[in-house]
């Protein structure tokens, strides 16, 4: 019997949205695939069909994620906005959910390396004097550190900034820096 690709991909989103929701509230070490299994209304057999375990279902949300980015920036042009660009391919509602937990307390830290590696791979282009070559990797991590963790604050915070309001702030302290926001 032949499955139908649009109930097998609905099967696939629906393991995958209970995951990110177990996710967010609690480490995936205290997760089980009989908990995501009775969540989403399937059995566990069913769950196996598609994933093989908990951390291969965590590899594939973080994949979805990092091939949603690469399509949103590959024909964009290479600039200090790079980062900008990946950010704003996350900025889609249907992302939220899964950026709560990547992004969470309970988060995972590999996921934001791969995520760096993803933008600085051959992407991310800084202007730095050539007479100091050693300090590009610690202006890259500083420009990436700082904007994840202002972009994981923003969606912990329930986005209450407008997704313009959020990306001229980061702009704005990237051009300006903080100093710009205090009083005199």
């Amino acid at each position: 019997m032949k499955k139908q690709p649009q109930i097998t991909e609905k099967t696939r989103q629906t393991f995958v949205d209970v995951f990110c929701e177990l996710y967010s509230q609690k480490p995936i070490e205290k997760i089980s695939v009989q908990e995501i299994a009775n969540k989403s209304g399937y059995n566990r057999s069913t769950f196996y069909q598609y994933f093989t375990d908990i951390y291969e279902l965590l590899e594939a949300v973080e994949n979805d994620l990092l091939n949603d980015i690469r399509e949103g920036v590959e024909n964009k042009e290479l600039s200090m906005h790079t980062i900008q660009d990946a950010l704003h391919c996350l900025d889609k509602p249907e992302h939220l959910l899964v950026l709560n937990a990547l992004l969470g307390d309970y988060g995972s830290p590999r996921f934001l390396t791969r995520l760096k590696k993803e933008i600085t791979l051959n992407r991310l282009e800084l202007n730095v004097p050539p007479q100091n070559p050693s300090l590009t990797p610690y202006l890259i991590e500083f420009y990436l550190s700082t904007s994840f963790s202002l972009f994981r604050l923003w969606v912990q915070r329930q986005k209450d900034l407008s997704s313009n309001e959020f990306f001229k702030l980061v702009d704005n302290l990237y051009s300006k820096g903080v100093t710009s926001y205090s009083k005199e």
